[in-house]
């Protein structure tokens, strides 16, 4: 045999192989799932997301035919388990539970943090959680107005206006830096490692304000006198925040609307006969009522069903809004 012979041989073996190899990978797809599928939640067991994954898992197992189970890895605002998805085959075993504060923002913030939004794709989004302004009881404001007065005022007094976040980078963090900059009133960002610190604080008057996603429980803290909202981000009076003005209602914040969404993705180089799979189980997902139940139960509103082009619209625009808001505050990754 001659070697152009034997280089001929080689080729169309190879091309056999490969070949094998995208009819094994594509039979794999057609019949996905053959077993349990990682549902992957970013935080520690016990909070608003690992309560909103344990009320979806159960339901999307049934609708895929095999188990899905909890892997809740929590650490650097959701992005450990971000990557432990990214670094897992492209096979839609692991699926992420993620909103834009690990998927969009962990990245402006954290220089550690090595992927990009794009390297994820939007399956289905889930639910949406309206957001609002918090104060300690004792902070002599009502409204968003007041807020802003007040917050001139001790400004002018060499004492600004301490707010709060879950961490620098996340939304909340890039929501008080855009009321400072739109009102051009100095505050002072106090950092906290989760939720519950801040809860502490704001109840034991040690911080002035919390931008934020909220739920039942942190409603019948302020009807408890607690601490206080003042202000709902939204162009409505929120359901379970019947009482409290929104930012529309005011002069200075009028239009300053956001909430947060939750969703699942995975790899963006997933096959698409998957993602078709996942797409049409969550849906039918999330027409179980027990699932709209505990979303209410925290605070948040059921996410309308999309298809694949409306979930990755949603997806990129979320993507935008934070990266432009990250740059008209200079945030800079740390």
């Amino acid at each position: 045999m001659t070697p152009l012979h034997k280089i001929a041989l080689g080729l169309s073996a190879c091309g056999t192989f490969i070949a094998s190899a995208a009819f094994t990978t594509a039979l794999h797809a057609q019949t996905f799932p053959t077993k349990p599928v990682t549902l992957m939640v970013p935080y520690p067991a016990g909070g608003g997301s690992d309560v909103l994954a344990r009320s979806v898992n159960t339901t999307l197992g049934k609708e895929l035919g095999q188990p899905v189970v909890i892997e809740n890895l929590g650490g650097a605002s959701g992005s450990i388990g971000a990557q432990k998805v990214l670094n897992a085959p492209s096979d839609g075993y692991y699926l992420y539970q993620g909103s834009p504060n690990e998927l969009i923002l962990a990245g402006l913030a954290n220089s550690a943090v090595k992927f990009k939004p794009e390297d994820f794709r939007a399956v289905q989004i889930i639910g949406n959680s309206p957001m609002a302004i918090i104060v300690r009881q004792e902070l002599p404001v009502n409204n968003a107005d007041e807020l802003v007065a007040y917050a001139t005022k001790v400004a002018k007094e060499g004492k600004p206006l301490t707010y709060a976040s879950v961490g620098i980078g996340s939304l909340y963090h890039l929501l008080g830096e855009q009321i400072s900059k739109q009102t051009g009133i100095p505050m002072t960002h106090v950092p906290y490692k989760g939720l519950a610190d801040v809860v502490r604080d704001l109840i034991g008057n040690q911080v002035d304000m919390f931008i934020t996603p909220y739920a039942i429980p942190q409603v019948t803290m302020a009807k408890q006198g607690r601490f206080k909202f003042i202000a709902a981000l939204s162009p409505n009076r929120q359901k379970n925040l019947p009482d409290v003005p929104t930012v529309d209602e005011g002069k200075v914040l009028k239009g300053f609307h956001h909430s947060i969404w939750n969703g699942y993705f995975v790899k963006k180089d997933t096959p698409e006969v998957i993602v078709q799979t996942f797409h049409k189980a969550i849906i039918n997902t999330l027409t179980d009522p027990t699932i709209k139940t505990s979303l209410e139960a925290q605070g948040g509103e059921l996410a309308k069903p999309l298809s694949l082009e409306q979930t990755s619209k949603v997806y990129v625009d979320g993507v935008n809004q934070f990266r432009a808001i990250a740059k008209s505050i200079n945030l800079q990754p740390q």
